[in-house]
């Protein structure tokens, strides 16, 4: 299933991944200046990468629940969670999380700081056990639990 595009010069079908491409543009056109968390040397990227932000105060609760953990960032108020891109596609992250593409971490006068790598080569924490972890500290019934009326 595709939509047509009817702009001046533009014709063809655009599929589900250009629609979320250019929704994360425009979200992320007005968010201000940021810059790049950086993956680790010798660390690889074979999935692309975002981040998960959460408030500081939620990092230690949410280390023991998980399976694996990937390279995970910090300062004095949030704690940044590398998954692979699109780990935002038909999931809503909840409060008071807050999902960045790109993993891009607002501007400050310092990034945050690496305080955890992974073993091996893969800075990934997955995102499904760190998605359900983070509901279960916030009291968050995830997405696909929750009734639907018509």
């Amino acid at each position: 299933m595709g939509v047509r595009a009817t702009s001046a010069g533009a014709s063809g079908v655009l599929n589900l991944d250009t629609l979320i491409r250019l929704e994360r543009g425009r979200r992320s056109s007005g968010a201000g200046p940021s810059r790049r968390l950086t993956v680790p040397e010798g660390m690889r990227e074979p999935l692309g990468c975002d981040a998960v932000a959460m408030p500081a105060g939620l990092g230690p609760l949410l280390m023991p629940r998980l399976p694996r953990v990937g390279c995970v960032y910090a300062d004095s108020t949030h704690w940044w969670w590398l998954v692979p891109s699109d780990s935002d596609v038909a999931l809503e992250w909840p409060a008071p999380a807050h999902y960045a593409t790109g993993a891009l971490a607002p501007a400050s006068p310092r990034l945050p700081g690496l305080i955890h790598h992974p073993g091996g080569t893969l800075p990934y924490t997955p995102p499904i056990p760190l998605y359900l972890a983070l509901c279960r500290v916030t009291g968050t019934a995830p997405a696909w639990s929750r009734s639907v009326s018509a």
